[in-house]
């Protein structure tokens, strides 16, 4: 039975399935996820009654494609993430910023959001970009050297930011950041509601964004939610 003293990210991460519930009504789960759910539903204007019933009913029908990642191991982890969001970003991004020019110029003089949101997307692929770079290759290799420590008596790995803590809260700002500039991007289009004269490039570009955003979500919380502070605690039981 879902508590409603519970925080969003710990219901996230005991029920898998809720991640789908939690995007259905809006609710952050990766940045926000620390709120108690009832705090979390009253931002979102959403009925608490509404949100449990369908966490209760998610969790009596498991989707298949919903893997657990709490008990995995870091090394694990931090490939999936790379293989799978990091690949993603690098490969969406560029491609949301030929739409982004695309309806810009076809629309942007009469719907002026739209420069406003192909500026923030960019900012956002700059952003990520730098940020991509420092986890792959200080941040998460450190961790799979660390774990390969805990776990096989391997040297113990050095490194340059003193405790693995400092990057970690760099990596968290960071998500922040990003969340605030996709965040930005949905209240800009309406929560990617297109006009009704729209043609078939804009609504690409705005379904991009949405599922852009529902990746995001999933990335951030794979990180936040249980690769850093699982990467702290081992760090914390190794030295």
């Amino acid at each position: 039975m879902t508590s409603t003293i519970q925080t969003v990210r710990e219901i996230a991460l005991e029920q898998p399935t809720a991640i789908r519930v939690f995007e259905q009504f809006g609710i952050d789960y990766c940045c926000g996820g620390r709120k108690p759910l009832a705090e979390a539903c009253a931002a979102g204007n959403v009925e608490i009654d509404t949100v449990i019933a369908a966490l209760e009913t998610a969790a009596k029908k498991p989707a298949p494609d919903i893997e657990n990642w709490v008990d995995k191991s870091l090394e694990s982890l931090s490939t999936h993430i790379v293989a799978t969001h990091h690949a993603y970003v690098k490969r969406e991004l560029p491609r949301l910023a030929q739409l982004a020019q695309k309806v810009v110029n076809r629309h942007g003089s009469t719907k002026t959001e739209l420069p406003v949101i192909a500026a923030t997307l960019a900012q956002l692929d700059e952003e990520l970009t730098q940020h991509l770079a420092k986890e792959e290759t200080v941040l998460f290799p450190y961790v799979i050297s660390l774990e390969q420590f805990a776990s096989r008596g391997t040297d113990k790995p050095q490194g340059c930011f003193g405790t693995v803590a400092n990057p970690i809260a760099m990596m968290t700002r960071e998500h922040d950041a990003a969340g605030i500039l996709m965040a930005d991007i949905r209240r800009l289009s309406r929560n990617f509601t297109t006009p009704e004269d729209a043609c078939p490039t804009f609504h690409a570009f705005y379904d991009g964004l949405r599922e852009f955003e529902q990746d995001l979500h999933q990335h951030i919380h794979l990180e936040n939610n249980i690769l850093f502070p699982r990467a702290i605690e081992l760090e914390a039981s190794a030295s």
